[in-house]
């Protein structure tokens, strides 16, 4: 590397440490960026939500972020969680905003705060509480009066609460943003000119809570001053703010996508996600947000949708379960250290955009001495050659290379320098105690949950009644029981073989019982939550209970009006033979029960007193509540519960719930792959997996909610399984491998090395275990030449150093983390003339 692109990188680091390490006291923007202390910063942010993991992961959460590059932690506020009562607060435990904002600022973070307070964010009801659906004369997200003012209530209590902890940067605070509403402008339209005055309030409510940082609105074009408008998607590179004096932003980079119950597993692939980061700074942007940075889990019964998975992972840089996914999070790390390189030149001045052929573009930020260029092909069939000032570069298809010195490629984005990783899951039976002769999890108990009406504070009514109206979410389930005589020459008698009860329900999912038996299921699905089942039914002379089991699966979170979207069975439920005899009920006298009896019992603690345990485990049976024992699992890596072989229900670990469980819920059988192709613009369907599988088989248990051993386990299983089949799972890495040419030296190497002698050195290939408690333990498949194949798959050529895998091993065996330069002079020259590549896979213990 050349002399002063050394200094320019020192001092672009030294630039980024101090700035991490003390809070602005003033931030204000102009058009090129965000200004910190009166200096435009190039900001990188990612999004972690503090309720979908829990307090003892949140700061191990934020160092892995840093670690990442990240400058900013983004995050929503969530409503309905701190205020399910109106007037009662929580702000404790997962809801703990203050201590999560204080832990992001102990890091030498920043923090986006977008209070909304509607979020969608998959999260049930959008994160409005539902008592505010009950409110008079309400109408939410439009110039209504009761609305207004229960949403400047909640944003005033919330910063209130921000100012009285001193948390904004105007006081000496981390956070230097705060965004109001969230995507009104993809629905706006749909409410009229009560919409425009709506978000125009909106705006001046939030400045005039006097915040002293800038507020944002994402996918509000016509926000008005100075609210900065701010693009949400999978690319945002030609999106321009909707002034000349505003910074370009980018809120929500979707890294994945979201799983819903019934569905194949969203990925979006590392190289494209580079591609999009570095076409929006190439093009102009100054800050960028990673949507999801760390998904998490939606405990409880957060999820919204209907049918959003309890999973969160949202295939982001740190995954579920608090661990860093390779090689997305490796590659984005090297990204962003060649975007800091950068930095001086981005706050500087706009690109200039020049055209180097079909599909081929320059753009460089130039001023005085200080220069640096992206050079991007969006083609996304046909690598290229380009020359750009006089010198070659060869860029692939699809991809951008970054130059902070306008001569320099530090970087690609098809071109992946990380370490990859396959993780596993290594799975035991709950009936397995090693130390004792009595296996715990054997020991199971069970309450049977009744059939229809059995709570005191049931209710009868004519006709059938919307649920969310009825339950306002207290409870997944509405019971609705009826009872009818059917004489004895009925004519849907003499056709009882024909004879169905056809129920329509707005949805999500319900079970029929009739005389105490279940006759048959339905279930919605994401894309249509509503039901409609014609289940073949067996009638008796004289008095016939039909029992109506109608849940919820997560309250809509989206669209124009969805909190007018309603559930459960509003008809008709009709008696129908094929002879053309009917009976309809719809009208008739219904009883109606919200919640279970097991609810009521508090059973989801264990601490009831009915639990039996003989004569045998009822199993394949619906509405069953069951309970055991369980040890942890030994040391510190992280913990799920597979349910594979139950049905459908709910999971609480003492106490806690670990969320909706649905394993018998499989996804279509087609349109995956394995190897999904990065080049071309992604969408949410473009790259799915696990076709044919279970949605969501393994359900996190984080370590914070278990003692070493006698932890109560306690299921309601809906449908019917086998509680004896459920394992326990800890999450492990089976393979770390990386993959170095000698032609592509990792920007860690190149940008932190302290002597010529190491820049001359060539590449390096790195090995690090996840855990610090681990070392590479063996090393599975070593090979200098031109090995073939990816992680997992790896094989040798015929051009292959016999020396590579003792070299390796002597390099790496019992460390957590080795480097081996990539050369000929360590490993010796199989074939002369060509490009090689050291590949290695190891194990960590």
């Amino acid at each position: 590397m050349r002399g002063d692109v050394i200094l320019l990188i020192v001092s672009c680091l030294a630039i980024g440490i101090l700035a991490r390490t003390s809070f602005g006291a003033t931030v204000t923007y102009d058009q090129r960026a965000l200004v910190i202390d009166g200096k435009r910063r190039v900001l990188i942010s990612g999004s972690i939500h503090y309720p979908r993991s829990t307090p003892e992961m949140w700061a191990d959460l934020i160092q892995k972020s840093k670690d990442g590059g990240l400058d900013v932690i983004e995050t929503y506020v969530f409503w309905n969680i701190h205020e399910p009562v109106r007037n009662q607060y929580n702000f404790e435990g997962r809801n703990d905003l203050v201590k999560f904002v204080k832990l992001v600022a102990e890091a030498g973070l920043y923090v986006h705060l977008r209070i909304g307070p509607y979020v969608c964010a998959e999260w049930n009801y959008g994160g409005f509480p539902l008592w505010l659906h009950f409110m008079p004369g309400i109408e939410f997200r439009t110039d209504n009066g009761p609305f207004k003012a229960e949403m400047q209530r909640f944003t005033t209590k919330i910063v209130g609460m921000m100012k009285d902890e001193k948390l904004y940067a105007s006081q000496g605070g981390p956070i230097i943003l705060s965004q109001i509403e969230n995507e009104y402008g993809n629905i706006d339209s749909s409410y009229g000119a009560a919409g425009k005055t709506y978000m125009k309030w909106a705006a001046n409510m939030a400045i005039s809570l006097d915040t002293g940082v800038p507020w944002v609105m994402c996918q509000q074009r016509d926000a008005p001053d100075p609210i900065i408008n701010t693009c949400n998607g999978f690319y945002c590179d030609q999106f321009t703010p909707n002034s000349k004096t505003k910074p370009m932003m980018w809120t929500e980079n979707w890294s994945g996508w979201f799983l819903s119950f019934g569905g194949r597993v969203p990925y979006r692939p590392v190289e494209d996600l580079a591609f999009a980061v570095a076409r929006f700074y190439q093009r102009g942007g100054t800050f960028q947000n990673y949507y999801m940075y760390h998904g998490g889990t939606n405990f409880g019964r957060t999820t919204g949708g209907p049918f959003i998975s309890t999973s969160y992972d949202y295939d982001a840089p740190i995954d579920e379960y608090g661990l860093i996914r390779q090689p997305k999070w490796g590659q984005l790390k090297e990204l962003h250290k060649a975007i800091k390189l950068c930095e001086s030149a981005l706050v500087a001045t706009a690109p200039t955009i020049t055209s180097l052929g079909q599909n081929l573009e320059a753009a460089v930020y130039k001023t005085g001495s200080i220069c640096a260029a992206f050079l991007a092909n969006v083609g996304t069939q046909s690598d290229a050659n380009v020359t750009f000032n006089g010198n070659s570069y060869f860029v692939p298809a699809w991809s951008v290379s970054i130059l902070p010195d306008c001569k320099s490629v530090v970087l690609n984005t098809a071109k992946i320098n990380s370490v990859t990783e396959i993780p596993r899951f290594t799975l035991q039976s709950l009936n397995i105690d090693a130390d004792s002769p009595e296996t715990l999890g054997s020991q199971w108990s069970w309450i049977n949950e009744p059939v229809g009406i059995s709570r005191k504070d049931a209710f009868s009514k004519p006709g059938l009644l919307e649920q969310i109206n009825t339950t306002a979410d207290k409870s997944d389930y509405l019971w609705y029981s009826i009872s009818t005589d059917i004489k004895s020459d009925e004519p849907l008698l003499k056709d009882e073989s024909h004879t169905v009860l056809h129920v329509e329900s707005l949805g999500h999912a319900l079970h029929a019982f009739i005389n105490g038996k279940l006759a048959g299921s339905g279930t919605g699905s994401s894309n249509n939550a509503k039901v409609s089942v014609k289940i073949p039914v067996t009638l008796q002379p004289g008095k016939n209970t039909i029992d109506l089991l109608s849940l919820t699966v997560g309250l809509q979170n989206y669209g124009a009006f969805f909190d007018k979207v309603g559930a459960g069975i509003t008809g008709p439920v009709k008696l129908e033979g094929s002879n053309g005899a009917s009976i309809d009920l719809s009208s008739q006298q219904w009883t109606y029960q919200v919640g279970l009896k097991g609810e009521e019992l508090g059973l989801s603690t264990g601490s009831s007193s009915g639990w039996v345990s003989q004569p045998t485990l009822p199993v394949k049976q619906p509405l069953i509540w069951y309970k055991t024992k369980f040890d942890a699992p030994a040391g510190s890596s992280p913990v799920a519960l597979d349910f594979t072989g139950m049905g459908k229900g709910e999971a609480w670990v003492n106490g806690q719930s670990i969320g909706r469980y649905w394993p018998t819920n499989i996804a279509p059988g087609s349109g995956c792959t394995d190897s999904c192709n990065y080049r071309g613009s992604y969408s949410s369907n473009k790259c799915l997996k696990n076709c044919g599988k279970p949605s969501q088989s393994l359900y996190h248990v984080p370590r914070s909610w278990l003692q070493a051993s006698g932890n109560t386990l306690v299921l309601f299983e809906e449908i019917g399984g086998n509680p004896s089949e459920i394992q326990i799972a800890t999450r492990q890495t089976e393979s770390l491998c990386s993959y170095i040419s000698e032609s592509h030296p990792s920007p860690v190497d190149m940008w932190n090395s302290d002597s010529e002698k190491a820049r001359k050195s060539g590449p390096m290939l790195l090995l690090e275990c996840p855990s610090p408690s681990q070392v590479i333990s063996s090393i599975k498949f070593a090979s200098f030449g031109t090995p073939r194949g990816t992680c997992g798959s790896f094989k040798h050529s015929k051009c292959n150093s016999s020396h590579a895998h003792s070299i390796v091993q002597k390099a790496c065996l019992g460390s957590r983390s080795c480097s081996i330069s990539v050369s000929t002079d360590v490993f010796g020259n199989p074939c002369r003339g060509v490009l090689k590549s050291l590949a290695v896979e190891a194990s960590c213990t």
